[in-house]
């Protein structure tokens, strides 16, 4: 399988701090979606990089069958600790392995911007059976938050030049050309077949700690296969822009806001 070397190697290694580190999503969100697609019992839907089940567990709250996709080996293996009433597979979401015509809706929660976008809604048209649709979800940062934002500036200034980004734009707000969410977007217009893009927005924000917030950092693929002492100058720049905020100062608790996004567009 064809994985980003970011993902495949840091995800390996960052599997359990991923999920300890990592939000949910609003349960609003779950049930607007579930209505309008529908999902229910007697559907089925695919979980495109299922990652540890973060949003696998969710779907699964609405009775529909939900067969997962994770290339991750550690990633799967966790899923399927957490899930074990739910189909886990190792497959891609360009080669998914899944037959043809078996979903009602595909689902790709914090993973489209990995993909080759081509290539996956090429393996999504082949999945969907006729009136079905793919989703997309993102849990994305708040930066109008003044440590968020110098909390994120880390995360891109370390990042790769090659590494896939999520859509940085919260809320259905504007995006800059070169923003990932406008690239996404434009994959769609060049296939045939494929409805108008609709999608809801909600505040999610997220109760955690200061430990946690430096983990969630440290759990970024990018930063997950660097070696100990380059992630020890990481963890320890995360700490100092944590601790020059009035807000994350200290060891306590506090809320890291987040707003999710979910976008879904249905195929003849």
């Amino acid at each position: 399988m064809r994985v980003h070397h970011a993902a495949g190697v840091g995800y390996q290694r960052a599997a359990g701090v991923y999920e300890r580190s990592r939000p949910s999503y609003p349960l609003a969100a779950l049930a607007d979606l579930a209505d309008a697609l529908p999902l229910e019992r007697g559907r089925t839907v695919v979980d495109l990089g299922a990652g540890t089940g973060k949003f696998t567990r969710l779907l699964a709250l609405t009775g529909a069958e939900v067969l997962a996709v994770e290339p991750v080996a550690e990633m799967r293996e966790r899923l399927a600790e957490l899930l074990p009433g739910v189909a886990v597979s190792a497959g891609t979401a360009e080669d998914t392995g899944l037959r043809a015509r078996c979903a009602d809706a595909v689902v790709a929660a914090q993973s489209w911007h990995w993909f080759e976008a081509d290539r996956a809604l090429a393996e999504v048209e082949r999945l969907l059976r006729p009136g079905g649709a793919l989703v997309l979800v993102w849990n994305t940062y708040d930066t109008s938050v003044p440590w968020v934002r110098d909390y994120q500036d880390i995360y891109f200034r370390l990042a790769p030049r090659d590494l896939p980004s999520p859509p940085l734009a919260a809320g259905g707000g504007p995006v800059a050309v070169g923003d990932p969410a406008r690239a996404w977007r434009e994959a769609f217009a060049a296939r045939p077949g494929w409805g108008v893009i609709e999608e809801r927005h909600w505040p999610n924000p997220h109760s955690t700690t200061v430990a946690d917030v430096v983990e969630r950092m440290m759990s970024s693929s990018h930063i997950a296969v660097l070696d100990p002492a380059r992630q020890a100058r990481v963890r320890a720049e995360v700490r100092a822009v944590l601790g020059a905020h009035d807000a994350t100062r200290g060891s306590g608790a506090i809320e890291m806001p987040y707003t999710t996004d979910v976008y879904w567009v249905r195929h003849d």
